[in-house]
């Protein structure tokens, strides 16, 4: 900033003036206007008045240094704004970008790229990816226009992410194992133990192909589906993952991937931890070997009679640190008993011993009770209209239901009946409270029922895919594309679990997602920017984690460009969180 003068007819008026460089071109603005030589004077208390304008001048130049000026925005309410000219931006994703770089993705992507003729930028399609997965989930389309929200625009065309998602695809496996490695420099990773489950895809459309196919949809659609496996460690991180076809057993896709863990990430000594669906026998075994280990549910019902008599009988249960037995029959069976008891033993089951531990929790019956009652509720629903019956799926409130042709007295009915089927809510009922684990650990059983309760982080995980990143429904057709997408999902799960733990996980999944969306940056001409969102505990976590911050009434512009470097620099950035 400068001092200028200006002289007119009647007077010298003095201003302070700043240097500018605006869309390449030079040119200065009005910082302040000082006034006349007498209005100095009056201004500079005795002082000469040319001398306290240099000194002013000085000072501000060294607020401005300081980062400490105060900016004065000029505007004119007979000014239209510039047409097509962007306004708003956001920056909550420059938080995931500094992980993303963090992860060493960027190289990943320079070396990719190299092995390939193509020209655009492979590392700003994936990061953009990654970005509007989490912060504007949709198609890639709508990605691709998601992006020019971001504070850096995309410098690519559309066409230019699905060339880049033919290159994710043919190097899936090996992005998945970078990540891992890279991933141990910001957190700590807990691969003793490892979560595995599988769900599905749907997929608007009618005819199968190779990969899409119908079979049994988690969410009973009646559309060809797509099979996705996935592995989070012990802290809840994604691990590894895998896309089969739909109509696929979901009990075979875990050899394949535990193989490529030990094989391609050097991870060959770990538990695996599965629901009872995955828990088959051959896949028992298969961790039944040195250094491995499994923990699996396992469904009451389905145990032998000897077992379910055992499982269910009333006397010898335990509670965890205390001495002694307990009946059952003898206890407070109700929702205001917090304790849970168990008992354990082993057996053998084709040449396979493992212990079996059942939990019995009154607090757990009475939620069971609970949720049955409002079955029967819409269970009672459907039987005054049978034609809105379908297929007795486990959790459909049909499967309550009896359907008979005739009358009390035997004799052949009119029309259908349709009535509550007492003995099988009776059945039903005799496991309410039950819970088992199957397990070839030797350790005591606080142990595994702790193992075991840490499968609710991979279903939270496949939760925040499906309703936080919507990936689904998922708009390709294109096998190798379908897996891609995939793949920037997990990738996306990946940067975000990250950010999670970098916070010390006390916000929740919708605070951080809703508060990143939000973390939007206003333009104030040449000035900067200014903070079109609101301060929250959560904001100042995000500042306070990443070393920068956005949250001044005014960001200059030549600020917000270092925060923007800096964000590329960032694998030391998390060590003292540790």
């Amino acid at each position: 900033m400068y001092l200028h003068a200006v002289t007119s007819k009647n007077a010298v008026s003095y201003y302070i003036l700043e240097s500018t460089y605006e869309k390449g071109k030079h040119s200065s603005r009005v910082v302040e206007k000082l006034g006349t030589f007498a209005e100095m004077t009056e201004r500079a208390n005795g002082q000469e008045p040319l001398a306290w304008a240099s000194g002013y001048v000085a000072e501000l130049n060294a607020k401005k240094k300081a980062g400490k000026q105060a900016i004065i925005v000029k505007l004119s309410s007979n000014m239209q704004i510039a047409k097509n000219e962007a306004k708003r931006f956001n920056i909550g994703y420059l938080f995931l970008k500094s992980i993303y770089h963090g992860l060493g993705l960027d190289k990943l992507c320079k070396e990719l790229q190299a092995n390939t003729k193509q020209e655009y930028d492979l590392d700003a399609v994936v990061s953009r990816l990654v970005y509007t997965r989490i912060l504007y989930p949709s198609s890639k389309l709508s990605s691709w226009e998601s992006s020019h929200l971001l504070m850096e625009p995309p410098m690519f065309d559309l066409q230019h992410i699905y060339r880049a998602l033919d290159v994710i695809e043919a190097n899936g496996e090996l992005i998945e194992s970078w990540v891992y490695e890279a991933s141990k420099r910001l957190v700590k990773r807990n691969t003793g133990v490892l979560y595995y489950d599988c769900t599905n895809y749907f997929f608007e459309i009618e005819e199968e192909d190779t990969l899409r196919q119908y079979g049994k949809s988690k969410e009973h659609r009646p559309n060809p589906i797509v099979q996705m496996g996935l592995f989070i460690d012990g802290s809840g991180i994604p691990l590894a993952m895998c896309v089969t076809p739909g109509a696929m057993n979901e009990q075979p896709t875990l050899k394949p991937i535990e193989e490529r863990i030990a094989k391609d990430f050097s991870v060959s000594k770990f538990i695996v931890c599965t629901d009872g669906g995955l828990g088959s026998l051959e896949n028992r075994k298969m961790n039944n070997i040195t250094d491995r280990a499994f923990v699996t549910t396992q469904s009451l019902k389905k145990l032998k009679g000897f077992l379910k008599t055992w499982a269910l009988a009333p006397e010898g249960w335990r509670i965890l640190g205390e001495k002694g037995t307990y009946d059952l029959h003898k206890i407070d069976d109700t929702s205001a008993n917090p304790n849970t008891y168990y008992k354990e033993r082993w057996m053998k089951e084709d040449g396979l011993e493992q212990k079996l531990v059942v939990t019995y929790s009154p607090k757990y019956k009475a939620y069971q009770r609970h949720v049955r009652h409002r079955q029967i509720e819409r269970a009672q629903r459907l039987a005054e209209n049978p034609g809105r019956l379908k297929h007795k799926r486990e959790h459909d409130p049909a499967r309550l239901l009896t359907q008979t042709h005739v009358t009390p007295d035997g004799e052949v009915a009119g029309q259908q009946v349709v009535s509550l089927n007492e003995a099988a809510i009776a059945k039903e009922e005799k496991y309410d409270g039950f819970y088992g684990v199957c397990t070839n650990l030797e350790e005591d059983v606080h142990t595994i029922l702790k193992i075991n309760r840490g499968r609710w982080e991979i279903e939270e995980s496949f939760r925040i895919l499906k309703s936080e990143f919507r990936a689904r429904p998922v708009h390709h057709w294109k096998e190798n594309r379908i897996k891609a997408h995939f793949t920037t999902c997990f990738l996306s799960l990946l940067v975000y679990r990250i950010l999670e733990k970098k916070l010390g996980e006390r916000f929740t999944v919708c605070q951080i997602i809703d508060t990143l969306r939000s973390m939007d940056m206003a333009a104030a001409g040449i000035q900067g920017y200014v903070p079109a969102y609101q301060r929250t505990d959560l904001t100042d976590a995000l500042h306070d984690t990443f070393g920068f911050r956005t949250d001044w009434e005014v960001t200059p512009k030549k600020t917000l460009t270092n925060i923007l470097k800096a964000s590329k620099k960032t694998p030391t950035l998390f060590t003292s969180a540790l």
